[in-house]
């Protein structure tokens, strides 16, 4: 399945989940096997239901891509406007706070080409915990009932400052380590993290701003986002639980199965690389491959019942500005064939592709598709 491997299922503030499965009796059986499909975590932000997928604060993907704000001229939802309707100011706050400490800058620099690029981030933003105001605040005795204040600043200036930690990464990795440039504080943050990836095309801008909305969150069960909030419980500031929700996510159970879906078709196996049609050899390709215990690539999810509506919205934008290409053609075709063949050997009990399989198409036919970042 495609990550969702935390030991604990989250609920959001109401409580309202979906169909869930029934809690196991307690026992060792339950100890051992781990608590999905219990309600155990309080999770306000989004809830994963297993036949409509992700709701940001009760929203659908679907209303999120029509109500949520646009840039001008654009036609994908901007990740600030989950934050916060006014995005023109939610914008300039994040640009005002982008800039990076010269230690980070110097260390990222250092590091050397074979440190994986989701290391790097870890330890960058680990050092960046040099620059929280929750824990200079702690230690000089604040309040508990200020904590929150400063755990906010915290969270603004990390998010501020991710984009350019990643575009650094991102030119010293596949650019020579050139200069990422300065922030444009008129510009939206997707448009801004383009810029700094050296890329201007308007439809680069406008899959980036689809693809961060839809990433930038995924309820509070899964790995990165309990560990997050596990450390925090701690008292460890926002850049520090951070860090940990990123080592959790580079695990290949987890955010690393992005890593594979973001390769050219994930599902196909090497044989299928071959003009369309191509309908039963590549039924029977997959049908041959499958007693192997990996998984498909994009297809399944420990949660998700039904497709993936991140699946839906990324092929709705490979409708909308490639019909054409012949690797969409491809994925399309496998929507059609790789569930069916799934189903036939009893390898999942949800066949249906999630984000992942269809995240390598739309990467691709960017600028940036000859990077494997």
């Amino acid at each position: 399945g495609h990550g969702e491997c935390a030991a604990t299922g989250a609920t959001g503030a109401t409580g309202a989940t979906g169909h869930r499965p029934s809690p196991r009796p307690p026992g060792p059986f339950q100890v051992y096997g781990g608590m999905r499909g219990m309600k155990g975590l309080i999770y306000e932000t989004s809830v994963l239901d297993p036949d409509e997928g992700i709701r940001f604060r009760g929203y659908s993907i679907p209303e999120c891509q029509k109500k949520l704000p646009k840039a001008a001229g654009g036609e994908e939802p901007l990740p600030e406007g989950l934050f916060w309707l006014l995005v023109t100011w939610l914008s300039r706050e994040w640009a005002k706070r982008a800039a990076l400490p010269s230690h980070v800058v110097t260390m990222l620099d250092n590091f050397p080409t074979n440190l994986h690029p989701m290391s790097q981030l870890s330890a960058a933003v680990t050092a960046l915990n040099s620059e929280s105001k929750f824990a200079r605040a702690y230690a000089e005795g604040i309040h508990r009932a200020k904590y929150w204040e400063f755990v906010y600043e915290d969270a603004m200036d990390l998010i501020a400052k991710l984009p350019c930690v990643a575009a650094k990464i991102y030119r010293n990795l596949y650019r020579e380590g050139s200069g990422i440039g300065a922030i444009d504080p008129n510009l939206d943050w997707s448009h801004n993290f383009t810029n700094m990836l050296g890329y201007t095309d308007p439809q680069f801008i406008e899959l980036m701003r689809l693809y961060l909305t839809i990433h930038s969150d995924h309820e509070g069960g899964n790995v990165s986002a309990h560990t997050s909030h596990l450390v925090g419980s701690a008292l460890s500031d926002p850049y520090l639980a951070f860090a940990a929700a990123m080592n959790g996510l580079a695990g290949p159970l987890h955010g690393l199965a992005n890593q594979v879906g973001t390769a050219p078709c994930p599902a196909c196996p090497p044989c299928l690389c071959v003009p369309l049609p191509v309908t039963l050899p590549m039924s029977l390709s997959l049908s041959v491959s499958l007693p192997c215990p990996q998984v498909v690539p994009g297809y399944g999810h420990a949660v998700l019942r039904k497709t993936d509506p991140r699946y839906t919205c990324q092929r709705e934008f490979a409708l909308k500005h490639l019909p054409k290409d012949p690797l969409f053609k491809l994925v399309a075709q496998l929507y059609k064939i790789v569930p069916n063949v799934l189903l036939e050997q009893g390898k999942a009990k949800n066949p249906w592709p999630n984000v992942d399989a269809h995240s390598g198409v739309l990467l691709q036919v960017s600028p940036a598709r000859s990077d494997p970042f």
